[in-house]
């Protein structure tokens, strides 16, 4: 067979496999933007619910999700990052560390409900945390930590070898070659895995409710202590529990969902770009 025609083949397959992926994820965004568009108004997005939530707003859930990211984040970032280093830059290559690699590979593929009923007996029982803005925001966290230390260690990986070596040969320490040659290189893969943890602690449902998410509250909360509201756990709500709420309630707080998510990954995604444009190699 010609090698041009072999090639158009397989051009054609793979074009046909990309489409099955990604068409029907259109058609979904398209469906929720339609269906979801008549229902975005001022007073839908902050004001409290009102008549057993089938009517006014969804604004303590819009905040409750952003405190819950925000949240995961600040206690997942960090921790996350900080392991990664210490995996690729200080620890040796032996059996103990190559079972707490793959331990951590093997963990972002835990289903998101063992998180939530570990976070339920550590953070909201045994800790003493109750159901609140903390023990969510620490559950979630613990479920996007191993996606974010994956995502760092190959980051700190691509930092070429040669980075470190000139750095250490001018008399810098080990630390200061990390943060001064390493880290600043490795930021947009870091703020990758950060990415993919957002859209991650935003949508799930399974590990805040059991330690965070409230039907309904009448009032926001006033501390990390508090129980919230969120939107994937209202979504849920609204679509199972609440007869009589009109389509359009169901498919805009999907919507508002939809466009958060895809609001603080932009932000993310721009902060990468600027620290990926600032790369020489």
């Amino acid at each position: 067979m010609n090698p041009k025609t072999t090639e158009k083949i397989a051009f054609s397959i793979l074009f046909f496999c990309t489409l099955l992926v990604v068409a029907p994820v259109i058609i979904i965004i398209i469906t929720i933007f339609i269906k979801g568009m008549s229902a975005i108004s001022f007073k839908f997005l902050f004001s409290m619910p009102e008549n057993g939530m089938t009517a006014g707003g969804i604004f303590p859930a819009i905040l409750g999700t952003l405190y819950l990211v925000l949240g995961a984040l600040l206690f997942a970032v960090p921790l996350g990052v900080f392991s990664a280093i210490y995996l690729i830059e200080y620890s040796r290559d032996n059996p103990i560390s190559r079972l707490v690699k793959l331990a951590i590979v093997n963990l972002a593929g835990v289903p998101s409900i063992v998180y939530g009923l570990f976070g339920l007996g550590i953070f909201v029982i045994f800790f003493g945390f109750g159901t609140s803005i903390l023990s969510g925001s620490l559950t979630l966290g613990l479920m996007i930590l191993p996606v974010i230390i994956t995502a760092s260690r190959e980051a700190l990986e691509s930092v070429p070898q040669s980075f470190r070596l000139v750095s250490l040969s001018l008399g810098a320490s080990k630390w200061q070659t990390i943060r001064h040659s390493v880290l600043p290189y490795a930021l947009p893969g870091i703020l990758t895995g950060t990415i993919l943890g957002i859209g991650r602690a935003a949508g799930e449902t399974a590990p805040i409710l059991f330690t965070v998410a409230a039907f309904y509250l009448p009032k926001l909360p006033q501390s990390i202590f508090d129980q919230t509201m969120a939107l994937p756990y209202h979504l849920y709500v609204i679509s199972t529990q609440v007869p009589g709420i009109k389509e359009n309630i169901r498919y805009g707080t999907a919507l508002v969902l939809l466009l958060l998510v895809l609001l603080l990954n932009l932000f993310a995604i721009i902060a990468r770009s600027r620290f990926r444009a600032r790369k020489k190699w």
